[in-house]
């Protein structure tokens, strides 16, 4: 065994091991021994001081995570004049949303975002705290805003307008990465959201590809999808919606056939999966190995489409960390998503026992 990977099972025994132990045990200098914990902890493997080991399953969410308001008409809407409506004050950002997702899924999971110093910011993440997701790497700037994202939505619940105030997350820079990227490395999963400044969601792409992470990315919006560098390799799986990946592969996505091309387009950019959400079409995947797969979607009623994309991405993500099969992981997404969409909740009630009763229910002769 090469020395370094001997210290590091001898501080996976014991976390709490001194290097002066370590020296002696491995016949080493004790300069020797710190030589090989500073190299253990620049690749992620182990997290500064008391030897915090890389958690196997432990997966970060980095970008966007606001305060959601929704308006919804109680009649057809009208243009032009004053309409009857409900509104609604929620946690919101599609990191977020994701992260928590993963913790009432029972997954490890933490969060990297901006929040302004600021009443709404300290309730955005005392509420993200509830459902076990770790907000240690996230950083209140003083004199910012915390993010806001307001939808309008019709009598049916079919989005029609949304506003966004999300300036606080031009602050997303390389340094702020960097100084967090013990955390980052030692993740079994990244999901990064393209909130992120151009130049630092191309900076954590090239930078995952070197370290060789698993990074999956959500481009979040058909414009924000441009902020993707046109060199996509360094990230595992892409999972976009229609318009998302129209504005990729630069074609209009109006049938099954146009998503294969538009997915293979994209492929060709150097992603290695695929995602693609069709609203109430279903989810087509493909990955560069020339697998793929259109599912159609689970039959269920529909109050409400906030977070319906963020369950999916949540249930993918917990099939994948719990050694499930890729084809699998997306039926567990869809899962997710269909409950969601029975809630006015962006963040449905999830748990890991109904999305596989759902699987099993849903998807019996596929």
């Amino acid at each position: 065994m090469v020395k370094d990977q001997h210290i590091l099972s001898l501080i996976k025994e014991n976390p709490f091991i001194s290097q002066q132990e370590l020296s002696a045990k491995l016949g080493l200098s004790r300069s020797a021994v710190a030589g090989y914990i500073s190299t253990l902890t620049k690749k992620g493997e182990i997290l500064g001081r008391a030897y915090i080991v890389r958690e196997e399953s432990r997966i970060t969410c980095i970008g966007g995570a606001n305060i959601d308001r929704k308006s919804q008409t109680l009649k057809p809407i009208q243009y032009g004049t004053s309409n009857p409506a409900t509104v609604r004050q929620s946690c919101g950002g599609i990191s977020r949303n994701v992260a928590e997702n993963l913790g009432r899924l029972g997954c490890q999971v933490s969060l990297i975002t901006l929040i302004g110093d600021d009443q709404e910011g300290r309730w955005l993440l005392e509420e993200t705290k509830r459902y076990g997701v770790d907000v240690s790497q996230c950083l209140a700037i003083n004199l910012e805003k915390t993010g806001t994202y307001t939808s309008i939505l019709n009598d049916t619940g079919e989005k029609i307008l949304a506003v966004a105030d999300m300036q606080i997350y031009d602050q997303f820079s390389i340094e702020f990465i960097e100084a967090r990227w013990s955390h980052l490395a030692s993740s079994h999963i990244i999901f990064a959201d393209s909130n992120l400044p151009e130049e630092t969601l191309t900076y954590l792409i090239k930078r995952c590809e070197k370290e060789q992470l698993t990074l999956w990315v959500n481009p979040v919006s058909a414009p924000k999808a441009l902020r993707l560098p046109y060199n996509l390799q360094g990230i595992d799986l892409l999972i976009a919606n229609r318009e998302e990946a129209a504005a990729l592969s630069q074609m209009e996505i109006e049938t099954i056939e146009d998503c294969k091309k538009a997915s293979e387009q994209i492929i060709q950019r150097g992603v290695k999966q695929i995602i693609v959400t069709l609203d109430g079409l279903g989810v087509f995947w493909s990955a560069h190995d020339g697998r793929q797969e259109y599912l159609l979607p689970i039959q269920t009623g529909i109050l409400d489409r906030a977070g319906v994309e963020e369950s999916l991405i949540g249930g993918v993500l917990f099939g994948m960390s719990h050694d499930e099969s890729f084809e699998q992981a997306v039926r567990l997404g869809m899962a997710a998503s269909a409950i969601t969409l029975q809630t006015r909740d962006t963040n449905a009630d999830l748990t890991a026992e109904q999305l596989y009763s759902l699987v099993e229910n849903s998807f019996k002769n596929v």
